[in-house]
């Protein structure tokens, strides 16, 4: 039911087991040219969001939006429901929030379930997707009327791209929101990657309430042996995640070093560093997972001390650095915010990539963040390719030629409505 995403080689991955056919990705091209290859592109079919229709979500309590035109403009004041909107299309995407809300915090206050339902148009033929979040249950899937049980199934169908002004803390901010953005990307390259994710944050968590448990008392054999399961289990899981983590990062830096010397003219260099905390060697499973262990046993006392796992995946860090200093603490704000839509420019253009048709992207008030320069590279790069819904307050920053071309629909208190006023 799943779309099948050929380049990373994930059609043959079942869930049955514990072991994965792992998928050779393409190396990246030894060579870039100068301008990004995706103004280049032949235009593909694009993914095209027809509809989506809220019932008790946030603000909502029961809202059909119709996409009419490649560009929808959401214009209205500040806490109204724009970003709502957006939200729960990127729910649709990645059953993931970049809000990090819970699911009993979706639901409109008083209600019992929530829901979203989409109608998407690909090349393979037309989708209906429907989301069901529950107050007091878990939520559940369909696809085309359907239950879907395994979540994986459901991924891949809506891909998108969301940049907010939150995504400033990409650079600012600390690893964790830089592990969660890649993630949610990977995703979205290969759904069985949300499984592979999961099950290491169950064995994380089951490990993490032994240690606590065990926290401070003396360890008897029948403990050191349960430890050694749980060591196990945490190395084969985590391995999973490291080395997908890692080719991904693999296929994105070359692109998104091609867009941030595009847009800063080739003044500044850009290096983006994986840098995992199991030291990762050749990228083969037994050794990384051999590495795993090793560095488990190195930090085995201070882990016992402390009543939590240091090692894995959910320690890795994503470096990003400008002309040999880490971003986070080079230049200006305007240099980060060039990194921030580089990386985004390239998620653009890396799922595009892999599933073979354009996703779609979320501007959630990311143009007010953005100076005029940094906006115009952002316009040209998307111009009809890509179906983008975009957030704002004011008409203002948009060109004549954009609003002429988009739908504008004015978002007032959870209600939309087409407008023509001007702001």
């Amino acid at each position: 039911m799943g779309m099948g995403h050929g380049a990373w080689g994930i059609g043959a991955l079942g869930m049955g087991s514990n072991s994965y056919i792992l998928p050779n990705l393409p190396q990246p091209p030894q060579s870039l040219p100068h301008l990004p290859p995706l103004l280049h592109l032949p235009h593909l079919s694009t993914m095209y969001l027809k509809s989506i229709h809220l019932r008790q979500f946030r603000n909502y309590t029961d809202q059909k939006v119709e996409f009419k035109a490649a560009k929808t403009i959401l214009v209205g004041n500040n806490a109204q429901g724009k970003s709502n909107l957006l939200e729960a299309v990127e729910l649709l995407a990645t059953l993931r929030s970049h809000r990090l809300a819970r699911d009993r915090d979706l639901v409109q206050d008083g209600e019992a379930i929530a829901q979203i339902s989409a109608s998407l148009e690909r090349k393979t033929g037309i989708s209906d997707l429907t989301l069901t979040l529950r107050r007091q249950a878990r939520r559940t899937v369909a696809l085309n009327g359907e239950a879907v049980r395994r979540q994986m199934d459901f991924l891949g169908v809506l891909n998108a791209v969301e940049f907010s002004s939150l995504d400033l803390d990409l650079v600012r901010g600390g690893p964790e929101g830089r592990r969660s953005w890649l993630d949610t990307l990977l995703i979205q390259l290969e759904p069985v990657y949300a499984h592979i994710l999961q099950q290491y944050n169950q064995v994380l968590r089951q490990r993490n309430a032994f240690l606590k448990h065990t926290q401070d008392i003396a360890f008897t054999s029948q403990q050191s042996e349960q430890l050694a399961v749980w060591d196990a289990q945490l190395a084969t899981t985590g391995t999973r995640v490291i080395r997908r983590r890692e080719r991904a990062l693999q296929r994105l830096a070359p692109i998104a070093i091609n867009w941030h010397s595009s847009i800063s003219g080739s003044t500044e260099n850009l290096q983006i560093k994986y840098a995992p905390s199991v030291p990762l060697g050749e990228n083969y499973p037994q050794q990384v997972q051999q590495a795993f262990l090793d560095k488990i046993q190195q930090r085995a006392v201070a882990e016992l001390r402390q009543g939590t796992t240091l090692v894995g995946p959910h320690r890795d860090e994503i470096e990003l650095i400008i002309n040999q200093t880490p971003a986070r603490q080079y230049g200006s704000q305007g240099q980060q915010r060039t990194l921030v839509l580089a990386l985004k420019l390239a998620e653009l253009q890396l799922i595009e990539e892999v599933v073979g048709e354009p996703p779609l992207l979320l501007l959630d008030d990311v143009l007010a963040e953005l100076d005029p320069y940094r906006q115009n590279q952002l316009l040209d790069a998307i111009q009809d390719r890509f179906q983008t819904l975009i957030t704002t307050t004011h008409l203002g920053s948009f060109d004549s030629q954009w609003l002429d071309s988009s739908q504008i629909l004015h978002v007032k208190a959870g209600e939309i409505s087409l407008t023509n006023a001007i702001y």
